[in-house]
C-alpha cells in the first residue's frame, strides 16, 4: 500500500513561543487527543523532552486497545519536532509539527503526517473506507480543542 499524507493547518492569535511551549509538554497530549480513543500515557513522569524522547500510549480502536510507542526524532525549538511511530498501530506514522509566525503577531501551526496502513489489502480497504476520515476527524477535534485553549474561534486555513 502506498504512503498517505495528511495536512492539517491552523492559525492561532497567540504568539508562538506559548504555542510551541503548550505543544513541547508531552503531557498536553491527552487534551488534545478525542475522548472516543480513551488515550493514555503510559510512560512515567516526568516525561521526557526533545530529541531522541521516547514515549509509550495506549488507545482504543472501536473498543481495542493498542499500545503505540513513538520517538521525538528531530526537535529544534520554538520552531518544529518530529514524531515517528516506532511501534503501533500504522506501518508508518511520521508527523511534522511545524510552527511559524503571522504578521499579526499569531502562530500558523502545520501538522504533515505521512502514513501508512499495513496489512496489504485489507489495510488499503481499511484506510479508504475509515482510516483516512477517522485522522481528519481527529484533527478537526484538536483544532476546536486549541481554539478553546487560545480563546479564539478556529481560522480557515489561509491561502499560500
Amino acid at each position: 500500500m502506498r504512503e498517505e499524507v495528511f495536512i492539517a493547518v491552523q492559525e492561532l492569535s497567540a504568539p508562538r513561543g506559548e504555542v510551541f511551549a503548550f505543544f513541547a509538554d508531552p503531557a498536553n497530549l491527552e487534551a488534545l487527543t478525542p475522548p472516543w480513543l480513551r488515550f493514555e500515557v503510559l510512560t512515567p513522569r516526568p516525561l521526557p523532552r526533545g530529541d531522541g524522547a521516547r514515549f509509550d500510549y495506549r488507545i482504543r480502536v472501536r473498543g481495542l486497545p493498542i499500545r503505540w510507542h513513538t520517538l521525538i526524532e528531530t526537535f529544534v525549538a520554538g520552531e518544529q519536532f518530529v514524531d515517528r511511530q516506532i511501534a503501533g498501530p500504522f506501518a508508518l506514522w511520521h508527523h511534522t509539527h511545524h510552527f511559524e509566525d503571522l504578521p499579526s503577531g499569531g502562530t500558523r501551526m502545520t501538522d504533515t503526517v505521512r502514513y501508512r496502513v499495513g496489512y496489504g489489502l485489507l489495510g488499503w480497504v481499511a484506510t479508504l473506507l475509515w482510516v483516512r476520515r477517522e485522522i481528519a476527524r481527529i484533527f478537526e477535534y484538536r483544532k476546536h480543542v486549541l481554539a478553546d485553549l487560545f480563546r479564539q474561534a478556529p481560522v480557515p486555513r489561509s491561502a499560500p
